[in-house]
């Protein structure tokens, strides 16, 4: 037989998982707002330095703020299957 503290202790340990997972997904959130910001800044700056150079410098600007997204997503879909399996 369960007993009530046994099915409380699980019940907790659920609730524990769920926050934990939001707080996860909202931290990727936030790290790739941050990461895509430095991108886009010192991308600016470089093209004040050198504007001749305005087609490499913006594609791989766009090339490395797809992968920045690309590991946010990533991130917020695991926190996802934790909270919902």
């Amino acid at each position: 037989m369960f007993s009530l503290s046994s099915i409380l202790l699980v019940a907790a340990n659920v609730a524990v998982a769920k926050m934990g997972a939001g707080i996860g997904a909202g931290l990727a959130a936030i790290g790739a707002g941050i990461g895509i910001g430095q991108i886009g800044g010192k991308a600016v700056e470089a093209i004040a330095r050198q504007p001749e150079a305005v087609g490499d410098i913006r594609s791989n600007m766009i090339i490395a703020a797809a992968l920045v997204e690309g590991v946010a997503f990533f991130a917020i879909v695991v926190c996802l299957l934790i909270l919902f399996m």
